[in-house]
């Protein structure tokens, strides 16, 4: 049980540290590079870990690292540029918010977890709850803004599962820093061809870029890839809703945004639903639904000893009774 809080809490960086990317990218670097963004957040991330662990790729991984890092990394970030282009950040995270489910649907087919009630139905009331926290007035939507968003959101949630199929027998070290060099690779030539050179960064710019890199990318997927490899698949994409709610409350406490009551109800709901999908709430409602049990069996047996015999009948007599008026009993 302690091993389980720790890794829930463990994991519960990576979506934290995303949440604050909103605020810290928004504030400090450019709008009109985000592909060289993305490569200057993966590529020296990947190589830091890289020369932490000390470990190339073998056999098999070779490839291996550059299918789940173009899946992770390189695919899903250009994804999400092109939705980012086409759609409110509000209805994109709504999309994404459909990942624990998705994560589920993947994890059940390919790794045989079961689908339980209670992570199904956090997952109901998480989106439920990003819904309402991000929820705006009437916009126009650009389907294809919609398309770019749940292609990211359905190839994260598989390249995630992919990991933890893959990743059994690779440490956590170079299992991150693998994917994260060989996204950036697969990402740097698409960068050079859509954006052109590298631009040029100010101080405050590097600085937020060493501190997206580092915190937000290095750290924040050892902790989501030890999650996945120590979690249910399911209950990690959970975790993943403190992302839109880091948002929020940064939004709210550095940019001064106005926190409205449906979003607050709405940031209830998606910790509700948190807690709904971990393993350690399972025990605590068997354990309930056991003493509610032992409970009503006792309340039974009393009301049992308590209720009246037939008044001028032998037990004798009534097991001779017939069961039917006019049919002998069997």
């Amino acid at each position: 049980m302690e091993a389980k809080w720790r890794w829930m809490l463990i994991t519960a960086i990576a979506p934290i540290a995303w949440g604050s990317n909103y605020t810290v990218i928004g504030a400090f670097l450019p709008a009109d590079s985000p592909l060289w963004g993305a490569v200057l957040r993966a590529l020296p991330a990947g190589l830091v870990l890289l020369l932490v662990g000390r470990k190339l790729p073998e056999g098999a991984w070779w490839w291996r690292a550059l299918v789940l890092g173009t899946i992770n990394m390189s695919a899903f970030f250009a994804l999400v540029y092109v939705a980012s282009q086409l759609l409110p950040s509000s209805i994109a995270s709504m999309i994404m918010a459909v990942s624990p489910i998705v994560m589920m649907l993947f994890a059940a087919s390919m790794l045989g977890e079961r689908l339980r009630a209670l992570p199904v139905a956090g997952a109901a009331v998480g989106l439920l709850g990003v819904v309402l926290m991000l929820a705006a007035g009437s916009t126009a939507i650009d389907w294809r803004g919609v398309l770019a968003s749940v292609a990211a959101m359905a190839l994260a949630s598989f390249g995630f599962v992919l990991v933890k199929r893959w990743g059994s027998d690779v440490s956590l070290l170079p299992l991150t820093a693998w994917q994260l060099v060989g996204g950036g690779l697969v990402l740097l030539p698409v960068a050079l061809l859509v954006e052109g050179p590298i631009p040029s960064y100010d101080g405050p710019a590097i600085a937020a870029l060493a501190y997206v890199g580092l915190f937000s990318t290095a750290l924040a997927y050892l902790a989501w890839f030890g999650g996945l490899k120590n979690l249910p698949a399911g209950t990690t994409g959970l975790i993943g809703l403190l992302n839109p709610v880091t948002g929020v409350v940064l939004g709210t406490l550095l940019a001064r945004e106005v926190l409205e009551g449906q979003q607050a109800i709405g940031m209830g709901l998606v910790l509700l639903g948190i807690l709904l999908g971990q393993p350690i709430i399972l025990p605590l409602v068997r354990g309930v639904r056991r003493r509610w049990g032992r409970r009503s069996a006792r309340a039974t047996g009393r009301e049992r000893r308590r209720a009246p015999s037939w008044p001028g009948r032998s037990r004798a007599s009534r097991r001779r009774s017939p069961s039917r008026p006019g049919v002998p009993s069997r």
